[in-house]
């Protein structure tokens, strides 16, 4: 009997020793949970199957990937502006490519990817917009992404369609170099700053022509930029129009002389208004008035006639060469009065509403900075650039000892009004066309985008109509990857769909 109660024994304790080994591997196999990851981005790591949302590729298990028992801590990195991207040692980010950053000392990588809330809908990662209220796969065939309670923007009454508020942890802001500015309530304005080009006074160009046809014999202005005085000879023509209307004033002095002993006084005024008309021609064809009185000393009509400079200047413009046959039709000389220029500056739309006639400006030159010149608005021009989008205004400035030359750029400093409002740093506001964006610092590392209506610029900085109140912080620096980011936030919460209300199509 002895020998079966101990066969007996031994039996029981072996089925009780196989029962706690088998507890204990249930046990073990319980608390483990496999991690997924991308083969092309091993960073990207997921709690359960699907695809990478970087490359498309399919998730495949990571060995060696037990989840540790909660106690336990883990060093976990993550992207500062993508926080889906989580590694267990330090590198980039595969989708922007900046430094992983290290996270609080937290449970390890199970817990890492636990405790994201409660599911509220799928979302396809090649078209945010397309939701799903359960696991589905797109046309490629990808998984869904599961959009969790928490990730979903809820919009303010401030929010800008297409994006959405952006948090930020201290070491995200200093990698990607985040800087704020306060809003202040102040002047601005005083001085608008442009560039002008200076130009030669259209009211001072004269343009050339003989009022015959005829032959030129001598050129007295004969290369482009040389200074002529008014009643200057500049050319000498040779007309046989011109001839004969001498010879016409010759016979008209020899008939007047005739008749200045007649008895009859018609006779007489009929002698002098021969004279009268033929001279006149003479005045209206441009001969001088010396080479008349020539004519009328010598008795002999000349046989060419010199035409003086119509108006002092410079020659800045010459088509005619000695010999040339030229008619009334053909420009022979301009000649440019350079002793007092226009300069035309360029101003921007929003500074429009401050341009005033007679106001003073201050002109600086490139080549001598210490050279100062005043001037003041004579005309607003009607009409924009259309490929520049700006505004023409003229500046009359006299040119004093000729230093102003046409084409040369002059420093433009127009005193304005001032105008007191919210003013920050012109570099806070992003400019799509459409709009004008900023980020304001609600709190500690969360910045919100807000549409601004744009008012006055100077130095640097700008004032605001709506949108941004006085002692409100906004980014002056990196908000474009603020803007980026906010845009892909936005996407992923789909928040131009409804988020707690999934729908399957666009």
């Amino acid at each position: 009997m002895k020998p079966l109660r101990r066969r007996i024994l031994l039996f029981a304790l072996l089925l009780a020793f196989s029962f706690a080994l088998a507890t204990a591997a249930c046990n073990s196999r319980g608390s483990v949970k496999v991690l997924y990851h991308c083969p092309m981005h091993p960073t990207y790591i997921s709690d359960r199957p699907g695809d990478c949302p970087i490359c498309g590729m399919r998730l495949v298990p990571m060995e060696n990937s037990p989840t540790p028992a909660p106690a336990e801590a883990a060093t976990v990195y993550t992207c500062p502006m993508h926080p889906e991207v989580i590694a267990d040692h330090p590198g980039k980010c595969p989708i922007c490519s900046m430094d992983l950053v290290l996270k609080e000392s937290t449970p390890a990588a199970s817990a890492a990817m636990a405790g994201k809330g409660k599911i509220l809908y799928y979302r396809s990662p090649m078209d945010p917009k397309v939701t799903s209220p359960v696991p589905a796969k797109d046309e490629m065939g990808m998984d869904f992404v599961p959009v969790y309670e928490g990730e979903v923007v809820e919009n303010g009454g401030n929010a800008v369609s297409g994006m959405a508020p952006v948090t930020l942890s201290p070491q995200g802001m200093d990698l990607a170099g985040v800087q704020t500015a306060a809003a202040t309530e102040s002047r601005i304005g005083g001085v608008i700053r442009t560039v002008g080009t200076v130009i030669a006074d259209e009211t001072r160009i004269k343009h050339l022509h003989t009022k015959v046809s005829g032959t030129i014999e001598k050129l007295y202005g004969d290369f482009i930029g040389q200074a002529v005085k008014a009643g200057q000879p500049i050319l000498a023509i040779y007309s046989p129009e011109l001839l004969a209307s001498q010879e016409e004033y010759l016979r008209a002095m020899e008939t007047a002389k005739k008749f200045a002993n007649s008895s009859l006084p018609e006779v007489q005024a009929g002698g002098n208004d021969l004279v009268t008309a033929a001279r006149r021609r003479l005045e209206l064809f441009d001969v001088p008035a010396s080479l008349i009185a020539k004519i009328e000393q010598t008795g002999q009509p000349q046989r060419t006639v010199t035409i003086v400079a119509p108006a002092g200047g410079f020659i800045t413009a010459k088509q005619i060469f000695e010999g040339q046959q030229v008619d009334p039709s053909m420009e022979l000389f301009t000649i440019t009065d350079l002793s007092h220029v226009w300069i035309e500056a360029d101003f921007y739309e929003y500074e429009i509403p401050r341009l005033r006639l007679g106001q003073k400006a201050e002109l600086t030159l490139s080549f001598d900075p210490s050279v100062r010149l005043d001037g003041r608005v004579a005309y607003i021009y009607p009409t924009l650039s259309a490929t520049s989008r700006t505004l023409k205004v003229r500046f009359d400035v006299p040119n004093k000892n000729l230093i102003l030359k046409p084409a040369m750029y002059a420093n433009v400093e127009l005193s304005v009004d001032e105008s007191t409002g919210i003013t920050f740093p012109e570099s806070a506001v992003l400019d799509t066309g459409a709009r004008q964006v900023v980020f304001v610092e609600t709190a500690p590392g969360r910045f919100e985008p807000r549409e601004v209506r744009i008012g006055n610029k100077s130095a640097g900085m700008v004032q605001v109509q709506s949108g941004v109140a006085a002692g409100e912080k906004v980014v002056v620096r990196a908000n474009f990857l603020l803007d980026s980011e906010a845009r892909l936030k936005a996407a992923i919460s789909a928040t131009n769909g409804t988020p707690d209300l999934p729908h399957g199509g666009q």
